[in-house]
């Protein structure tokens, strides 16, 4: 059996937090000391993990206590929808992350984005920055940029925009040619050189997102002409889907 205080610090939630699960019906201690306090026994601590788990997904907590509550819960099948829907999670945000480092490549500073307000794109990046500022991509890409002038900067996202140019030249061809897998192997190299390691998963990430529609579509096509960016996405995942297999 564990003190309230114990639980606690163990699962990182208050003792506020814990007493309030108990007040709603949500988590009942088995028991009590002699002095009152709430006691946890193992099967509390499961119903915690499931509780913070939920919690986690952004389950309601009112949505959270008619699950676990329900005669029906079965806590084997519900580890297993939480991690089904964790995976999910971490997926969108690998694609937001992907996007956020996407508008940062692109030259967020440098080119014009005619859909968008550009204070509105600064903010965005801002946004993204708090939320994905701890991964080490950006740590990676922070690291590099520090030194880094204005000028710098336009000029390496400038040289990015050549590779759309050069992929423009050769749309017509097979993605999966030796032309356009170079080209690509290229465009990865170049931005774990300047920016940050791109994986071959956040390298299809990208992909996804040239050939996805909107501004990145849209200017990729301006420099290349059009269907620039659906040919280098094309050739992204050749090159990626070949990877996978060797």
């Amino acid at each position: 059996m564990m003190t309230v205080n114990e639980v606690s610090k163990l699962a990182g939630v208050s003792i506020r937090t814990l007493q309030y699960y108990d007040k709603i019906g949500l988590l009942h201690p088995t028991g009590y000391t002699d002095a009152g306090y709430r006691l946890y026994d193992d099967a509390d601590l499961e119903r915690l993990q499931h509780i913070l788990l939920f919690r986690e997904l952004e389950f309601p907590l009112k949505d959270i206590k008619i699950i676990v509550n329900s005669p029906d819960f079965d806590r084997s099948k519900a580890l297993e929808q939480q991690i089904e829907l964790l995976r999910l999670k971490k997926e969108h945000i690998e694609n937001l992350m992907n996007f956020a480092l996407g508008i940062k490549l692109l030259g967020v500073k440098h080119m014009d984005f005619k859909a968008f307000d550009r204070s509105k794109l600064d903010e965005y990046c801002r946004q993204a920055k708090e939320l994905y500022g701890n991964t080490p991509e950006y740590k990676e890409m922070e690291e590099k940029q520090k030194n880094r002038t204005e000028e710098d900067e336009k000029i390496l996202a400038d040289r990015f925009m050549l590779f759309f140019k050069e992929a423009g030249e050769m749309k017509n061809m097979n993605p999966a040619s030796d032309d356009a897998q170079n080209l690509v192997r290229r465009i990865q190299d170049y931005i774990t050189q300047n920016l940050y390691t791109c994986t071959n998963k956040i390298l299809r990430g990208l992909g996804k997102m040239y050939s996805g529609g909107g501004d990145f579509t849209t200017n990729i096509d301006a420099y290349g002409g059009k269907g620039t960016a659906i040919f280098v996405a094309d050739a992204i995942e050749k090159y990626c889907d070949n990877a996978e297999k060797n």
